[in-house]
């Protein structure tokens, strides 16, 4: 089995873990990673860093928290890059560092050479390894303490949270501070801002919005200020897209104004006067759309033709 399948394998066990919310035997996998030589690739390929995270934020034994944290320390150095103003500093003491056998020194050694595309690497890559923003100023107003707390809820729906490792409170914190920055007060316009962005992050039908929030990808100044439209779902968009189209083309219809006929009959009054405009809606050598309207209830409805038009 090879290293990446080796961690891969961890990884799996360490969600299950999450899922069932029993972490026994997570000090076992923990010490078998810490065991194991980590590169910034690997860190990349099997997103082992957020199954850890998930565990350290879950777990409440005190050496499995402690050994989470000291992985993760020690991967984010492969994140960060050696620093390239130390580069010279660094070659002088490689020997002194290998001696120490640790697998985080022999990694970083290993690194020195191609330090500025591992730079670029880890910063396109940081977002996706454990999401993190700059701390939201406290407040001591009721109102906004007690938004922060609707919103990282509602960030904790479907306990997504977990597995990407995001501080869900830190980020319902941010997002209320970014709310607040903009509208400067506690009003209902700034009341009815959160309460959008919770029934949205709590949609079940739409849970990409909240993933994308918690991974960062949507950052909290931008969450804050998107629209209903923004946050919708793709199937509600779609819809919405749709539904437009069907209004422009009734639109159309009603500004030509349509031609009467008897040849149609209500399926809703059971009447014949009716008035019909045909719309290519398609490719021309398709038949046209005919839409037609009841002049006497008012009812809707369209019909496909084989002709190009109706005697």
């Amino acid at each position: 089995m090879s290293t990446e399948d080796e961690i891969i394998r961890i990884a799996k066990k360490m969600d299950k873990m999450v899922q069932k919310k029993n972490a026994a035997g997570a000090l076992d996998l923990l010490k078998e990673l810490k065991n194991i030589p980590m590169t910034l690739e690997l860190l990349q390929s099997t997103r082992i860093g957020m199954s850890v995270n998930a565990i350290r934020k879950q777990s409440t034994d005190e050496e499995v928290t402690s050994l989470a944290k000291s992985l993760i320390k020690s991967w984010k150095k492969l994140l960060d890059g050696p620093s390239t103003d130390k580069d010279s500093e660094d070659k002088k003491k490689e020997p002194a560092s290998s001696s120490q056998n640790s697998p985080e020194a022999r990694e970083e050694s290993s690194s020195s050479s191609n330090s500025s595309i591992r730079k670029d690497e880890a910063n396109a890559s940081s977002d996706s390894f454990i999401p993190s923003f700059p701390r939201a100023p406290s407040t001591s107003d009721s109102v906004r303490v007690k938004c922060r707390e609707m919103l990282a809820a509602a960030l904790k729906t479907g306990d997504d949270y977990i597995a990407i490792g995001a501080d869900e409170e830190e980020l319902g914190s941010q997002i209320e501070e970014a709310i607040y920055q903009e509208l400067k007060n506690t009003d209902m316009k700034y009341k009815n801002r959160v309460r959008s962005r919770i029934a949205n992050l709590k949609d079940t039908k739409n849970p990409n919005l909240r993933k994308n929030v918690l991974c960062g990808n949507i950052p909290p100044d931008r969450f804050a200020k998107m629209t209903a439209e923004e946050m919708a779902s793709d199937e509600l968009k779609e819809m919405r897209k749709n539904l437009t189209k069907e209004a422009i083309r009734e639109h159309q219809m009603a500004k030509t104004g349509g031609t009467q006929t008897d040849l149609f009959t209500c399926g809703k009054c059971k009447k014949k006067n009716c008035t019909y405009t045909q719309v290519q809606t398609r490719s021309a050598d398709e038949p046209m759309t005919t839409f037609v309207v009841c002049n006497e209830c008012g009812n809707r409805w369209k019909v496909k033709l084989l002709f190009s038009s109706v005697y």
